[in-house]
């Protein structure tokens, strides 16, 4: 087995790469060379759909999607899995080949671009991640049985590029290309999640847990959870959504369900300590699994694109009954159990997605006008383990008195429980929903900028972010290719971002470590 090398997330080794026998995240370093394989056969795949695109197929189309997803970070642990993925890849290479005379393209070696230039390795890293998040974005829409002929050719288009000899100049339009495919890719997941579930509302969450039997879901499949409300209505089992599951209760198709109770728990960097001794099964629907501690890695689900060696997996047909029967036997808890945030809160509030926000635009951009807002602060992206992430926490409870948080991701669970009261009937922190849900706060932004018929970087609006996986690169690069500038990013800048691409985004978008609290907002509030 060599040693890997990996640094696409926010917690990679010493800010520089994961370079050792396992990664930080868990991954040991035979999967990670696995996880290069099967990258490598994508970008070999991409090279001969570009070069006759109508072999495409909506199977091909899925698997690249499913691959992709599957090289996130805390998504696939199974190197039997992946061999399996990278094999199916081979499979449509072989059939391409011989169907339509496009010679079979060898595998594209990874180490080819860990070993590049720095810029453009760094360039095409960029494009890569985001890439990666961008598929995860699609497949969560093609479950729902929505596609984009624009998003699905991009996905080709992106990773021949990865193989291509292209320079700093042609990489860098591409790099903001990511993004704006992915505002395409967000606007059509947010339809297929609206039409499907129906338009999210403000929503009040307990993270109180009711006696009896139930199961925890994470991840962020809104599909997988309604097929299991489904199966464990009227069986006496419970549901409890856990990290960036929580937007959940906010849907009319799924708040309906009576079983769907609360939350449990806070953001997935947690779950070790979360899920110890849980007397209840836990399903994992997309990213965020961490290798499962002995106390509880019995009671572990995996289904979709998530896999774990050992761990029970639920496959397409989705049956649930397993998990059902578990949860049974375990009984959960025999009194009613109380939890709290990371600041003590027991409830919680999501709902307010673009659709709730814009039903309001009057009366926000009146309380503007009148001086009773003075500031928009978007708080939010992913949270981690890594030491510094507090500064979100105080960077909410310093704002000022009269500013709005609106906030999206796990990152808000350093502070969604805090009780920062109300400026004119509107909550000072508004929980936009998951990640993929930056779309909504695009929406919000754009439909300001109009209202003082200004541009959305001459709003009184800060974006202060925190990374860590690829999800969130695509999403920056939306709000790059959207032109928002002066963005705060956190808690540690990208180790796949060279000084040489660092200072072009820095010169162009205003781009920003974030220093202290007091400090940055200081600078921001004057």
């Amino acid at each position: 087995m060599g040693e890997m090398f990996c640094f696409q997330c926010e917690q990679t080794a010493g800010c520089s790469g994961c370079t050792g026998r396992a990664g930080v995240c868990g991954k040991e370093a035979e999967t990670a060379l696995l996880q290069d394989e099967l990258t490598g056969a994508l970008v070999a795949l991409a090279e001969m759909v570009r070069q006759k695109p109508g072999v495409r197929t909506d199977a091909v189309d899925d698997l690249a999607m499913e691959s992709l997803f599957a090289t996130l970070t805390n998504v696939d642990f199974d190197d039997a899995e992946i061999k399996r993925l990278t094999e199916c890849v081979h499979a449509e290479k072989s059939r391409i080949a011989e169907t339509s005379g496009v010679v079979n393209a060898p595998d594209f070696l990874m180490r080819n671009l860990w070993d590049a230039q720095e810029d453009i390795r760094s360039l095409k890293s960029l494009i890569l991640f985001g890439l990666r998040g961008v598929a995860a974005y699609a497949y969560h829409a093609a479950v729902l049985g929505y596609r984009d002929e624009a998003v699905s050719a991009f996905i080709y288009e992106g990773l021949a590029a990865i193989a291509s000899d292209m320079g700093q100049d042609e990489l860098l339009p591409l790099v903001l290309k990511v993004g704006e495919v992915n505002l395409a890719c967000m606007e059509m997941l947010d339809k297929a999640n609206t039409e499907t579930f129906g338009t999210p509302s403000p929503t009040e969450v307990t993270m109180s847990v009711e006696p009896g039997p139930f199961i925890v879901v994470t991840g962020h499949d809104l599909h997988d959870l309604k097929l299991l409300l489904k199966q464990t209505q009227g069986s006496g089992v419970n549901v409890y959504t856990h990290g960036e599951m929580l937007p959940a209760h906010a849907y009319p198709e799924l708040k309906k369900y009576e079983n769907l109770k609360g939350n449990f728990g806070t953001a997935w960097q947690n779950q070790h300590k979360e899920f110890d001794s849980l007397p209840a099964p836990i399903l994992f629907t997309t990213n965020c699994l961490m290798p499962p501690a002995p106390s509880y890695s019995d009671r572990v689900y995996t289904t979709g694109v998530v896999a774990y060696p050992e761990m029970a997996h639920i496959g397409a047909d989705k049956d649930f009954s397993a998990l059902i029967e578990q949860a049974k036997e375990l009984g959960g808890y025999a009194e009613e159990q109380t939890f709290a945030g990371i600041n003590g809160g027991t409830t919680l509030m999501t709902g307010f997605g673009h659709g709730a926000v814009l039903s309001v635009a009057d009366t926000v951009a009146d309380a503007v006008k009148q001086g009773a807002i003075s500031h928009f602060f978007l708080v939010g992206g992913c949270d981690g383990a890594k030491p510094g992430r507090n500064y979100y926490t105080d960077f909410v409870k310093q704002a000022p008195e009269d500013s709005i948080i609106l906030t999206l991701a796990c990152g808000k669970y350093r502070f969604n429980d805090l009780d920062l009261g109300a400026i004119g009937g509107l909550p000072r922190i508004m929980d936009m929903g998951q990640c993929n849900d930056a779309y909504s706060a695009i929406r919000v932004a754009v439909a300001l900028a109009e209202a003082f018929e200004c541009g959305v970087n001459d709003l009184p609006l800060t974006l202060v972010l925190s990374w860590y996986e690829q999800k969130a690169v695509c999403i920056l690069l939306t709000l790059l290719h959207l032109g928002i500038k002066d963005i705060y990013l956190g808690p540690t800048l990208p180790a796949f971002v060279s000084p040489g691409v660092l200072s072009v985004l820095v010169d162009a978008f205003g781009i920003r470590p974030i220093s202290t609290p007091e400090e940055d907002l200081a600078a921001i509030c004057g």
